[in-house]
């Protein structure tokens, strides 16, 4: 078991190296001039100068390159100074003249536009954005797991061919034209029998009571975001049921005379959910990138909304931050799920 969490452990960084690298290189090949975006056209070349070589823009590639990476590493090597120690939050674990060998978080560099901390900004988005994917997550797996029991139980009748038909419009809605339809229909023309609006954070602002939590701004981009993941969770659901229930084991119960309810969700539908899981957990990751395009048309205060404004502005630090941040994401979910096949499935073995 502890082999196999260092081996898990030790890809996972591989593949964070190498989305760091990708990243890396796609901002940096990308047309524009950061320093261009942050000053306006009209700036000097004197202060162009200086806005590069503020954030280092003004060095070879392959510099810039070494810094980021020793930016983002734990273990990192820094001037130590009272500014870098105020800047980077560093524990000092050794010192050689001017430097240190120091033990951080990983820091994300600053916005070009306002100079914040990328931590800070992505801080402020990724909870909305997390209870966004986790409510659209519970969403997709209550229904599309009901479902799919009933088409597997009543296969071949008309639940089964509403379910699947269900299923594959789903399926074959791209969120953002989803997202569109849904603002549309529930948010404009039954705005007054829904009570909902095409747009809205999770907190909006009342001058009396300052922030105030609106649950009600949730529900559009939650049901748009859960709508594909529901779909394949219906038909995982499905195959695997019958699967399952075709089983000499399942016959045996029926043989003894147990009931269909217990024989279908104590016996038949735990076995069945190791591919659900394996769907769930990926498509929560999903749903943190597929958010991207639904915060944005139902402008929902999210990490995707914040990315998306990022980029129309060429601010790469706060860009390069939430992609490294889904990445990680990605890599944590998985590690877990392998472990999470061991608990629900005995004959899954980790070695």
């Amino acid at each position: 078991m502890l082999r196999y969490t260092f081996r898990k452990l030790l890809y996972g960084l591989i593949v964070m190296g190498g989305v760091v690298v990708v990243v890396f290189v796609l901002f940096n090949i990308l047309p524009g001039d950061p320093a261009r975006m942050t000053m306006g056209q009209r700036a000097d070349v004197q202060s162009l100068e200086a806005v590069r070589k503020e954030f280092g823009l003004d060095r070879p590639r392959h510099v810039q390159f070494l810094l980021y990476v020793n930016d983002l590493s734990p273990l990192s090597w820094h001037e130590d100074t009272p500014a870098n120690r105020e800047k980077y939050r560093y524990i000092r674990l050794f010192k050689a003249d001017e430097h240190a060998l120091a033990l951080k978080w990983p820091y994300l560099r600053s916005s070009y536009q306002t100079r914040r901390d990328v931590t800070a900004i992505l801080a402020e988005t990724v909870p909305n954005t997390f209870i966004l994917a986790a409510t659209a997550m519970i969403f997709a797996t209550l229904i599309g797991i009901f479902l799919g029991v009933l088409s597997a139980v009543y296969k071949d009748t008309w639940i089964d061919r509403l379910a699947n038909s269900f299923a594959i419009l789903g399926i074959s809605a791209p969120s953002f034209f989803a997202g569109i339809i849904i603002a549309w229909i529930f948010g404009f023309l039954l705005s007054d029998v829904t009570g909902l609006s095409m747009s809205g954070s999770l907190y909006s602002y009342d001058p009396f009571r300052g922030e105030v939590l609106t649950l009600r701004n949730l529900w559009l981009p939650m049901i748009t975001l859960g709508l594909r993941p529901l779909a394949i969770i219906v038909q995982l659901t499905r195959s695997a049921m019958l699967d399952v229930l075709a089983q000499d084991y399942i016959r045996t119960a029926r043989a003894k005379g147990l009931g269909r309810s217990a024989i279908i969700y104590k016996h038949a539908l735990k076995n069945a959910l190791n591919p659900v899981i394996t769907a769930i957990s990926g498509w929560f990751a999903s749903l943190l990138a597929g958010s991207f395009f639904v915060e944005y048309i139902f402008g929902y205060n999210g990490l995707g909304r914040t990315t998306v404004t990022a980029l129309e502005m060429s601010d790469f630090p706060v860009v390069m931050g939430s992609i490294l941040f889904i990445a990680f994401v990605f890599v944590v979910i998985n590690i877990i799920v392998d472990m999470l096949y061991a608990v629900v499935d005995p004959r899954v073995k980790l070695s």
